[in-house]
């Protein structure tokens, strides 16, 4: 197991802690007026980690399967180059999203609208998880990017299942440490949360774009590093 597969895996997940279902409904749930109920917030996050993770399995699997049967083609270098070149062309194709066209803003108010007028009860919060995970299956690119990481990394089943396990839990680790120190310290905490859900409604528009930025560069880094890339230029 190599750094540069942690220090992607960790990244790919702090930008997935950024996505609606890991921070946004979070936030607007800590701003409920009032006492935060701890259980109701830990019932939503624990439901969405586990969705996360069973989505990781199911497509993890089936990527390894797909591994098999292709041998060692994944990891041949043409197949590099084409992993090279789709993380760059994302990287290119994040700099079209800068938030000035408001892209993803009506979205983002319509989640908003709907966790701040529903119901509160423990059913709701995991229908929401639930609807929130398969709502963003087909657009979690630093999840799938993590999954080619490690469907590609070669390492046992069980190391496998273990940084999986830890990629949803630093998944969700910025809204665990939110709610903790909105407990500890709410007073201090609400204006910090005011502040970053007004950032959040402004700057839904750009957030896809440094999410395709970064997911770009991490896969295109990875390829580079297989490929000896890095090694090439330090000889020259």
């Amino acid at each position: 197991m190599s750094v540069a597969l942690l220090l992607s895996l960790a990244g790919l997940a702090l930008i997935d802690s950024t996505s609606i279902g890991t921070l946004f409904i979070p936030v607007w749930l800590l701003l409920a007026p009032g006492s935060v109920s701890v259980r109701r917030v830990l019932t939503y996050l624990g439901t969405i980690t586990g969705c996360y993770f069973l989505v990781g399995l199911l497509l993890y699997f089936g990527g390894s399967g797909l591994a098999e049967l292709l041998g060692g083609a994944l990891d041949s270098r043409p197949v590099l180059w084409l992993q090279l070149a789709l993380g760059v062309g994302l990287f290119v194709l994040s700099f079209r999203y800068d938030g000035k066209r408001g892209a993803g803003t009506g979205r983002v108010l319509r989640w908003r609208d709907r966790v701040t007028t529903g119901d509160s009860s423990p059913r709701w919060l995991v229908g929401l998880a639930l609807f929130a995970a398969l709502a963003e299956v087909a657009t979690m690119l630093p999840y799938l990017g993590a999954l080619g990481l490690l469907t590609t990394s070669g390492l046992a089943v069980p190391t496998v299942l273990a940084l999986l396990g830890g990629y949803c839990l630093v998944m969700v680790l910025p809204a665990m440490l939110l709610l903790g120190a909105r407990v500890a310290w709410p007073r201090l905490v609400e204006p910090v949360l005011t502040r970053l859900n007004a950032w959040i409604v402004r700057s839904s528009g750009s957030m896809l774009g440094w999410v395709l930025g970064i997911a770009g560069f991490l896969i295109a880094r990875d390829a580079a590093v297989r490929l000896e890339l890095f090694d090439m230029f330090a000889r020259r």
